[in-house]
């Protein structure tokens, strides 16, 4: 089975609304790639809706979502981040926050009503964005004599290789992107060319 190199997430800030017996629920949802990103956009939404009671939170990052967390932020355990977390899975997102923020209009919503709020406004956000699928690729940093020169050139061109940097002095170094899924083709192809070597560099 083919790797799938293809992931989906969001590009841009949306907002969602839900209410229920008073209480409001305003999501934000910000794409994010790193903890880093997810905690100044976290400050940010903490000190514009300051006077909220909860700012209730779940992300996801990394394109195969090997860094999650939930928050219920005093809420009743898994009435919060766990249905925002939820709605992340059912539509197969990454690199994404949603946060909801809750003002508490006096009547208490049990916990089917808080899991249905937190479920309906990250829904809500969700669906005011756009969903979109990015590739998965891997970065490599070719070194090679000038004598090489036109066939390495000659490769990245078949193989549609996107130049990221390179630097020509005394010996040449090329950095490029290549899709995962055809990345293992591409490095074997240049580790057939005479005195050349390849060097993994990321995978983003």
């Amino acid at each position: 089975m083919m790797f799938e190199d293809v992931y989906k997430t969001i590009d841009k800030k949306s907002l969602g609304l839900y209410k229920d017996k008073g209480s409001k629920f305003i999501s934000v949802v910000v794409p994010c790639k790193t903890e880093g990103e997810v905690k100044t956009h976290l400050e940010q939404v903490k000190k514009e809706y300051y006077d909220a009671r909860h700012h209730c939170y779940a992300y996801i990052l990394g394109f195969d979502k090997s860094a999650y967390r939930m928050n219920d932020d005093g809420e009743p355990s898994g009435t919060a981040g766990k249905p925002i977390y939820g709605q992340l899975l059912s539509h197969d997102l990454t690199n994404i926050l949603v946060v909801v923020i809750r003002y508490f209009g006096g009547t208490k919503l049990g916990v089917r009503g808080l899991i249905n709020a937190y479920k309906y406004a990250t829904l809500d956000a969700i669906e005011n964005n756009e969903i979109i699928t990015k590739i998965i690729k891997e970065a490599y940093e070719l070194t090679f004599d000038y004598v090489d020169m036109n066939d390495v050139m000659r490769i990245m061109k078949e193989e549609n290789l996107e130049q990221v940097d390179q630097d020509f002095q005394m010996t040449c170094k090329l950095t490029f992107s290549v899709r995962k899924q055809n990345a293992d083709k591409v490095v074997k192809r240049f580790n057939d060319l005479r005195k050349l070597t390849v060097k993994y560099l990321h995978t983003y």
